[in-house]
């Protein structure tokens, strides 16, 4: 508890100047201790400015994308990189340029929405195993042992051949939020049966706090560091399970460009045409490692055991 100079020298203790100033200085809050720590991590800190770079180019892809990433012209098909088509073009004469920056749309997509289904049913179906337990918490565990033993790209092969061409990118992120959410369930559980036990929890109980408020104001926000964590690793995963279903033809039908269909149509071609498949599979790897190093930056970020 802070203690104000004035209170302390009321009492008969001299207090000096710059101590008197220390403890009347408020003490910083998780959140700014968690940023002075990931702006430390250089790596991290790295990934996060591709991130942020990725964004900017989805958001602005019309103005960047020098052509209609759409738009065939079989007259320039095949053109290796030039000053006209800095990546070169496809088989259909399209920009592979402007394809790619597009496709960062999809990419990003993919990788963002299906997790804030997957965390919002996590968060819903945690709290509830953890903190009501019994029988609804067997349902609940035994639910998400299901989803654990069935393999998820099976699933979601299963999903989009039911859906067809008609499922398209929202059958995608549907079916990724859908099978997210077991993993990150169990880690909401083992929050909530550690912090329901802790003292201001059962001090809350003895005053008459509503449980809707405990849950809301006490126990939901201490559990929220490690499933953003866990959110944020989970994202390559995201983007590299729709590359994979793009690269067998099960993914977003063409022609909407996407990197995992770009790479499909490229791999027939690898030895005329390499710039096909080196462009969109770059482009992966450079968001997946960025994502992976901004993630394990966040995680030793907040973690509240270390100090660095």
């Amino acid at each position: 508890m802070t203690t104000s100079a004035p209170r302390i020298e009321s009492e008969g203790l001299r207090v000096p100047a710059g101590v008197a100033g220390e403890l009347t200085t408020p003490r910083h809050t998780f959140v700014s201790d968690a940023w002075q720590r990931l702006k430390r991590n250089r790596m991290a800190m790295v990934g996060l400015v591709v991130i942020l770079a990725l964004f900017v180019i989805a958001l602005l892809a019309d103005v960047l994308a020098p052509y209609d990433p759409l738009k065939t012209d079989l007259a320039i098909s095949h053109e290796p990189p030039s000053a006209a088509h800095p990546l070169g073009t496809d088989i259909q004469g399209r920009d592979v340029l402007s394809r790619l920056i597009f496709g960062t749309r999809v990419s990003l997509l993919v990788g963002f929405l299906p997790q804030f289904v997957s965390l919002f049913m996590a968060m819903l179906l945690g709290l509830v195993s953890g903190y009501y337990g019994g029988w609804i918490d067997d349902l609940i565990m035994r639910l998400a042992d299901a989803f654990f033993a069935f393999p998820s790209l099976l699933f979601m092969m299963a999903l989009m051949f039911v859906l067809g061409p008609s499922g398209g990118l929202v059958g995608i992120i549907v079916g990724l939020g859908v099978v997210g959410w077991a993993g990150r369930a169990r880690i909401m559980r083992s929050q909530v049966l550690s912090i329901k036990e802790r003292v201001y929890i059962d001090a809350a109980h003895a005053i008459g706090v509503p449980t809707w408020r405990i849950i809301a104001r006490h126990i939901l926000p201490n559990c929220l560091a490690p499933l953003i964590v866990t959110t944020t690793m989970a994202i390559p995963g995201a983007i590299m399970a729709e590359a994979g279903l793009s690269f067998i033809g099960l993914g977003v039908p063409p022609p909407t460009p996407t990197w995992g269909q770009m790479l499909y149509t490229g791999r027939a071609y690898l030895r005329e045409m390499p710039w096909l498949s080196i462009w969109p599979g770059l482009a992966i790897f450079i968001t997946v490692l960025s994502f992976n190093l901004f993630g394990d930056g966040l995680r030793d970020a907040l973690d509240p055991y270390l100090k660095r």
